[in-house]
């Protein structure tokens, strides 16, 4: 069973992530998805409380062999210097319970601009705003919102991918705020030739 947590929109806050990284704890995640604008607070966002861009670098690439990064619009070639593990990409593909998952931050591609089929999985960030619904076209979005300055009314908050189910979690305690089960995996044997 692989656990995956999925964090949007750090900004440099170190408070931010050490709450959801101990949030975190108790699910032992096997990778940490992360969608970028990682250190820097970004010239329309205000400065958070605890803002540390070095120390969540620091903090980050403790945690270098279990994380798939994607770039946000506030991450630089300067960020990518402070951290040992790639961050530049603008999206990645991952493969979940037997369904495609694209994951980017959402300042350049949406599910407009990606061709995605029914049942694909498009996570993303950028909006700060928490989401786990599916498009009119059968696909399924996912927003964690953001760590460290959520909008829209939204509280802080993060994601988990555990045993075939997507969850959105409050930062605060904890509490599951929205889930869903992504189904089984297709049963490949119907592929193998006959013998």
């Amino acid at each position: 069973m692989t656990t995956l947590a999925i964090i949007a929109d750090i900004h440099g806050c170190l408070e931010s992530l050490e709450q959801t990284l101990q949030r975190l704890s108790g699910w032992q995640p096997d990778y940490y998805l992360l969608l970028g604008d990682l250190l820097h607070h970004g010239p329309r966002n205000p400065v958070p409380g605890g803002y540390a861009p070095l120390q969540v670098a620091e903090r980050l690439n403790g945690l270098r062999e279990r994380i798939i990064a994607v770039r946000g619009n506030c991450d630089s070639e300067v960020d990518q210097a402070l951290l040992d593990f790639p961050a530049m990409a603008p999206l990645n593909q991952l493969l979940l319970a037997g369904r495609r998952c694209v994951m980017t931050h959402g300042h350049l591609f949406d599910v407009a601009s990606l061709a995605l089929a029914p049942g694909d999985l498009l996570i993303s960030g950028h909006s700060h705003i928490a989401q786990l619904s599916e498009s009119a076209d059968g696909i399924i979005l996912m927003n964690p919102g953001s760590i460290t300055l959520p909008r829209g009314g939204t509280p802080a908050s993060f994601g988990v991918y555990q045993d075939g189910e997507l969850l959105l979690c409050r930062l605060a305690d904890g509490a599951i705020l929205a889930r869903r089960r992504l189904g089984n995996e297709p049963d490949l044997r119907r592929c193998a030739d006959p013998e």
